[in-house]
């Protein structure tokens, strides 16, 4: 995540839009390839978040937290609706079926993540007894490299609840099975404290 945080999303100059999706693209980008097997899926979820977040530009408020942890939130969302198999999601696939939005070098870089990303998601999977409120704020922190507290913002809830959650999460996977790859699972927990 840059240590500076990206201005507020523009509601209406394209321009400036622009400049936010290109200060994003590359973290959402990550946030999506590590929850899905597919280049063209990873693709298309992306382009629906920046889609969401354009035409959800006005209801962005500083007050709630950065934009960052704003963009994380739709993230979330529109994966959500995607796995849950959503019409609003599938009815944004067909608006953007058909377009050529990518090239083969950017098909090869993504590809090039997700099998990057390959070995995060089989430690993952290490984690899966843990309940999904306990595995949100992990992922958040641990995975995607936000503060406890911004993961708070973007799970709509008290830091002191995240902290707790995490303080959970950990302590479970410490008990839980060594994996195959002990420093994985060490990298993991130094990276979530």
């Amino acid at each position: 995540m840059p240590t500076e945080h990206p201005p507020a999303p523009p509601v209406r100059d394209p321009s400036g839009f622009a400049e936010f999706y290109r200060q994003n693209f590359d973290t959402i980008l990550g946030f999506v390839t590590r929850r899905t097997d597919s280049v063209h899926l990873a693709a298309d979820l992306t382009a629906d978040i920046f889609l969401t977040a354009l035409e959800q530009a006005d209801s962005y408020d500083a007050r709630r937290g950065v934009p960052a942890a704003w963009l994380y939130g739709i993230a979330r969302n529109v994966l959500a609706a995607h796995f849950r198999g959503s019409a609003r999601e599938q009815q944004a696939v067909s608006r953007i079926a058909g377009h050529r939005m990518l090239v083969e070098q950017d098909i090869a870089a993504i590809e090039a993540r997700i099998d990057a990303a390959r070995t995060a998601r089989q430690l993952a999977g290490r984690h899966a007894a843990l309940s999904e409120s306990l595995r949100a704020v992990l992922d958040l922190v641990a995975v995607d490299g936000l503060s406890t507290r911004e993961a708070a913002q973007v799970l709509g809830i008290s830091t002191a609840t995240a902290r707790m959650r995490l303080h959970r999460a950990r302590k479970a996977l410490r008990s839980a099975t060594p994996p195959a790859d002990p420093s994985s699972l060490s990298t993991l927990l130094e990276t979530a404290s």
